[in-house]
């Protein structure tokens, strides 16, 4: 659908004080907007490590999806990602924990960096995407985003609380969206690194159209909820 290589170091000259060196936890289709909550079920020793470390230090951590798949270990990554706060955390009795991340500012990822553990570290830069609060989408565009997603979650014969959809703000509906949606994961990077909520949007209805028409066909599937 949408598929783009993107290098893991950016050439080019950022001032040292715009850069944080964060965990990295890359995940394909998982994608986190400043602002947005993302649910994380932490099972691998490597990351349950970077769990226990985030949670001593500053408790952030720097979500970021595979470029490509073929190698599981050490997979080249995308060039941008969100970073996220810890605002939930439960560690279970064998060691996994359940966290929430709440998003804070997506950034560009300038280099990776050599650390004493098991899961890898990059710098990032943080000034790379203005993540300022959006100005609301037109009353057409709204309007379009919510036709599309409803006529794509009767197509996958969902049911949703259309009415409770209908009341989340223009930024939280666009976004949750985007990160639950069925899209491949070339497709949800490029709604993440999206410059503004109106292009996002723009993208998003594209998408949904894309994904409706292969789910079906061409043919409109029959409502499973008016």
């Amino acid at each position: 659908m949408v598929e783009r290589a993107a290098p893991a170091t950016i050439l080019r000259i950022v001032h040292m004080s715009r850069l944080l060196r964060v965990p990295l936890f890359p995940l394909a289709g998982a994608i986190l907007f400043p602002r947005a909550q993302l649910p994380l079920h932490i099972f691998e020793n490597r990351y349950r490590e970077m769990v226990r470390d985030a949670i001593e230090g500053p408790g952030r951590i720097a979500m970021i999806q595979p470029s490509q798949l073929e190698d599981e270990l050490h997979p080249p990554l995308y060039s941008a990602g969100c970073l996220g706060e810890i605002v939930g955390v439960e560690e279970l009795d064998d060691g996994r924990f359940n966290i929430v991340l709440l998003g804070t500012h997506r950034f560009r990822l300038v280099r990776e960096a050599e650390i004493d553990a098991s899961y890898r570290c990059g710098e990032i830069d943080i000034e790379a995407f203005d993540d300022s609060d959006p100005p609301a989408l037109s009353l057409g565009q709204r309007a379009e985003v919510e036709r599309e997603s409803r006529r794509l979650g009767d197509s996958m014969r969902l049911v949703v609380d259309w009415a409770a959809v209908s009341r989340l703000d223009d930024e939280t509906l666009v976004n949750a969206i985007a990160q639950v949606a069925p899209f491949d994961y070339g497709a949800k990077q490029a709604l993440l690194e999206q410059p503004t909520l109106t292009d996002r949007a723009d993208l998003l209805v594209q998408l949904m159209q894309f994904q409706r028409v292969a789910l079906t066909g061409g043919v409109e599937a029959e409502p499973t909820l008016q």
